[in-house]
């Protein structure tokens, strides 16, 4: 599972033979969210916090 980067606690990764549609996976110590990559949303959500989701958000959208 290549990182792609570790920013503000929060580690975003892909599993190299995963299903369709592209998306990445944010983790930290509290959970873990999945994100599409085209529409920039969360796909699901197990233990994230809500402040989390949203930081992740908006580095989806900077980079």
């Amino acid at each position: 599972m290549p990182t792609l980067f570790i920013i503000f606690g929060l580690r975003f990764f892909f599993y190299s033979n995963e299903h369709l549609p592209i998306h990445i996976h944010v983790k930290n110590g509290d959970g873990e969210a999945k994100f599409d990559v085209k529409k920039v949303l969360v796909i699901s959500n197990k233990g994230l916090k809500k402040k989390d989701v949203s930081l992740a958000l908006a580095i989806f959208e900077e980079n």
